[in-house]
């Protein structure tokens, strides 16, 4: 995203986001016993560490709320005010609602906020009010309305439509609103966003300016136009098939789902929620009240604040205890372990792991069932090799009956100071379902440039049998995604290329000019991806020609459904959409270029 200045009165310069409207502690030391020669002649034990406690506080940044609470909305414009422009700020909240019913509130949510109700159900925590995102700090432009979230709560807007103008990274989950929802700013400036899921909207949904969007198992009225890439999977009321014109990719079903698990009260107890698998899903998992799966006391979490050691989040799991990271900024000197089966970690209001010494920032064995949830991880400005792994090298286990989970966790790279990553995200165990990230090297803020903030690999899939539900990847200085595993799908990848190459040098694939945003490796027999598009915005040297957005072997079982590219404005083009096939971009007129089966 071009980096527009907020101060300006005056419009941003024609770029990227213009053209969207034109188109449309420790462990503690050894104790020695006896005497002085004795300690000499034989080790001394060590003293195992005292164990940690499950549950606790949720910390001074998560604020709970019932009915009865007084001067609601104050506390809800206070954080609105603090992090309304805070885009690369250390501020985190998490806004939460106990069941019940709540008049007259417009939850405006700014940067990393997050606002969910803490029933079983949406039904139990109604507001009749507003969550609103707009774009009035960026003069209407809501293409950099990132990092925030709705969950949970049954909304009856005041006038009868909830405005949600988000970008990337700001999902919209297990929502109910008795009425409408537009996807656009005041003004209808420029979208690009965005994500919903488990949600239903008894009204229309109108995305007006949003350039792509994807749907997952959720209900709506109806759903109003499109700009170039709509995506629906399992969702009741979603339009007809009709790529390119309008351009919706419509699946009855999701093949496999698993909604985010989240914090509830059951009395005046917090309990963690695990929604159970579905397959084939379509439509909501709380229709018909209490949704299936099971749920976790708070007692058997670690309940995190910002300062906590690495070595001390380790041990909680080491312990067996998942983690609960409440809202704020963790440095790790050491990656996370996860190596039990079914471990969670949750994060609240965009907890944010930073990885120190170029460490990795979260592990995790090849083991069944691990869910996580809600964070941020930003790089450290020593290159970490990777910054999220989902097994070890040549994991191999069957986790088909009980698959890891990565939802809601984004990945960043530079923006909020330097930062480098070779490769953000390895799936190496199979059965993965990434349902809805962002991982993205930035291209404004702080420590950012082609080698400021260096990351040549987005990410990358070696495990077999993977799933990707809203897969969203952005400027990387080589591939944004490579899939090396067997049988993989993506539903909906939305893709910028680094807009910052030098020249076409810089970008040049041995003899292809450029690296493919998504490539499935040349040993692939069986892949399948629905509703994918690439972007390009060369704004340092226009003249940037890259040949394709996807590549794949061409094999029977390699297939692809409706895809695009597209140049904006005519900073750099395209030659093919896919391999060789597909119209080039043509002049500045950013009209994309589709395949709509491939091969």
């Amino acid at each position: 995203m071009p980096d527009f200045s907020p101060s300006s009165s005056r419009p941003p310069q024609v770029g990227r986001r213009t053209l969207l409207g034109a188109a449309a502690a420790a462990t503690a030391a050894p104790v020695v016993l006896g005497s002085a020669s004795r300690a000499a002649a034989v080790p001394a034990p060590r003293k195992k560490p005292r164990a940690l406690p499950g549950g606790g506080d949720l910390g001074p940044n998560v604020l709970v709320f019932d009915p009865s609470t007084p001067g609601i909305q104050a506390r809800l414009d206070e954080v609105f005010r603090q992090q309304e422009s805070a885009q690369f700020g250390t501020g985190r909240y998490a806004l939460l609602f106990k069941p019940g019913t709540y008049s007259g509130l417009n939850a405006q949510l700014g940067f990393y906020t997050s606002i969910a109700g803490l029933g079983l159900s949406p039904d139990d925590t109604t507001i009749n009010g507003d969550v609103t995102v707009d774009a009035g700090w960026f003069n209407g432009n809501a293409t950099q309305n990132f990092w925030r979230s709705a969950e949970n709560l049954a909304l009856v807007p005041a006038n009868g439509t909830n405005r949600w103008a988000v970008a990337q990274a700001a999902p919209f989950r297990r929502m109910h609103v008795r009425g409408g929802l537009n996807l656009a700013p005041s003004g209808y400036g420029w979208a690009s966003g965005g994500y919903i899921a488990d949600s239903r909207i008894d009204g229309q949904i109108g995305p007006y300016s949003q350039q792509q969007w994807y749907t997952r198992d959720s209900a709506i009225g109806s759903w109003l136009n499109g700009v170039w890439n709509m995506v629906f999977s399992g969702v009741e009321g979603a339009p007809a098939q009709s790529f390119p014109n309008p351009p919706y990719t419509t699946l009855a079903t999701t093949p496999i789902s698993r909604e985010k698990p989240f914090l509830y009260l059951q009395g005046s107890e917090y309990r963690v929620f695990l929604p159970e698998k579905r397959t084939n899903a379509r439509g909501v998992t709380w229709g018909n009240g209490t949704p299936r799966g099971t749920s976790l006391p708070l007692t058997q979490f670690y309940v995190a604040r910002p300062g906590v050691s690495a070595a001390t989040l380790n041990q909680a799991l080491e312990q067996g205890l998942h983690l609960l990271l409440t809202p704020g900024i963790y440095h790790l000197s050491e990656p996370l372990r996860i190596n039990r089966a079914n471990t969670v970690v949750l994060g609240l209001g965009y907890a944010t792991l930073i990885p120190d010494g170029g460490v990795t920032a979260v592990k995790v064995a090849d083991v069944d069932g691990v869910r996580l949830a809600g964070f941020l991880v930003d790089a450290g400005p020593v290159n970490s090799p990777t910054l999220l792994e989902i097994g070890p090298r040549g994991a191999s286990r069957d986790h088909s009956a009980n698959p890891t989970t990565v939802q809601d966790v984004f990945i960043r790279i530079g923006g909020a100071g330097p930062g480098k990553a070779t490769t953000s995200m390895v799936v190496n165990s199979r059965h993965t379902i990434i349902d809805h990230t962002w991982v993205w090297r930035a291209d404004h803020g702080d420590g950012v440039g082609w080698e400021t903030n260096r990351a040549d690999y987005g990410v990358v899939v070696n495990g077999d049998d993977v799933l990707a539900t809203g897969l969203f990847v952005e400027h990387f200085n080589k591939y944004d995604v490579q899939w090396f595993g067997q049988r993989g799908r993506t539903i909906f990848f939305q893709n910028e290329k680094a807009y910052d190459a030098p020249n076409q040098a810089a970008i040049q694939n041995g003899s292809t000019k450029g690296y493919a945003a998504y490539r499935v490796g040349d040993a692939v027999t069986s892949h399948e991806g629905w509703g994918l598009g690439s972007y390009c915005y060369y704004n340092v040297d226009p003249t940037i020609v890259q040949h394709h957005g996807f590549a794949a072997p061409v094999r029977p079982d390699v297939r692809f459904h409706n895809l695009l590219v597209v140049s904006l404005g005519g900073q750099g083009q395209y030659e093919c959409v896919i391999n060789d096939t597909g119209s080039p971009t043509s002049g500045t007129s950013t009209v994309p270029s589709t395949v709509v089966s491939y091969p």
